[in-house]
């Protein structure tokens, strides 16, 4: 694809979401290894580990398109003390062409036992700051004094909340990273930004096939007003509990294949790769996901933790 008809394509996609006049949210980022990273979405999966779990994540999104969405993810939580409480701090950085977006959040959550001494419901509070930048100077404009052509920064709160009922084996989510639908205006009131509220829904059962062999399913639903729902589907195998081989399906966007490998008790690797099936599969040749999970007091009865999630 030559670089004139990409930047024409870009262009196009940067005037639809940002310069309309009534601009409708974005959608929140998007990960293929939610089932890894939950408390990104899910306050209340803070602590619930049951260990001090550090958690990196660069995804690199339609590799070939200009200005296409690179997002990094670094996350930290851990149990405090016996009072079932857990505590993390989450950062989420956004590249999207001329814009920038940087969301800085504080999970506080709090576990009490349900139904039996095996099931467990944690409350989940999330906490922070939204920074976004629009930097038009990025962009080859053909008029510059174009007033709906205005860089910005803005600034609002987040404040989030979460449900994560589970056990051992399987685990359910409800939560909302953010709340608060806040509109941003230009000085004359040319345009509107719109942060919409997103709901998100995950689940995932561990079936154990064999001693070596487990097969866990998961999946993520999230809405947001104004674009459609969005369904993830994924399959993994974890053999030996070490490594980890599966797929993924996103409704109506793309197909990824899944790779994760425990190092070690305290460091875990993964891998995924997103094949567009939209129509956009033309101008790129995919995306790519990696992590890196480091983990303090990851051993439990004197064996290597099970947890599958």
């Amino acid at each position: 694809m030559s670089t004139p008809i990409k930047k024409t394509l870009f262009l196009l996609l940067v005037g639809i979401v940002f310069f309309l006049q009534d601009a409708r949210g974005q959608q929140d980022s998007q990960y293929s290894q939610y089932m890894y990273n939950t408390v990104s979405v899910n306050p209340a999966y803070a602590g619930n580990r049951g260990m001090l779990s550090t958690f990196g994540l660069y995804r690199n999104q339609w590799v070939g398109l200009d200005g296409a969405p690179e997002t990094l993810n670094f996350s930290v939580n851990s149990p405090i003390g016996l009072r079932r409480v857990g505590l993390g701090i989450n950062f989420i950085s956004d590249r999207i062409g001329p814009s920038t977006e940087d969301v800085l959040t504080a999970d506080f959550s709090y576990t009490i036992p349900v139904f039996n001494a095996d099931t467990k419901l944690s409350f989940g509070l999330k906490a922070g700051i939204n920074m976004f930048n629009l930097d038009i100077n990025k962009l080859d404009t053909e008029n510059p004094n174009d007033v709906n052509l205005v860089s910005r920064s803005l600034t609002s709160p987040v404040v989030g909340v979460g449900l994560y009922l589970h056990s051992q084996k399987w685990y359910f989510g409800l939560s909302t990273p953010n709340m608060l639908e806040t509109e941003h205006f230009d000085e004359i009131a040319v345009s509107t930004a719109t942060e919409k509220m997103h709901l998100y829904a995950i689940g995932g059962y561990v079936f154990d096939l064999n001693q070596d062999l487990k097969f866990k399913p998961a999946f993520m639903l999230k809405a947001v007003s104004g674009a459609p729902l969005a369904v993830d589907i994924s399959a993994n195998f974890q053999f030996y509990e070490r490594l980890t081989l599966g797929a993924s399906y996103r409704l109506d966007a793309a197909v990824g294949a899944l790779a994760g490998f425990r190092i070690s008790d305290q460091i875990m690797v993964g891998y995924a790769y997103d094949y567009d099936t939209t129509p956009l599969t033309r101008y790129n040749s995919g995306s790519h996901e990696i992590f890196l999970r480091f983990e303090l007091g990851t051993r439990v009865r004197n064996r290597v933790n099970p947890r599958f999630f």
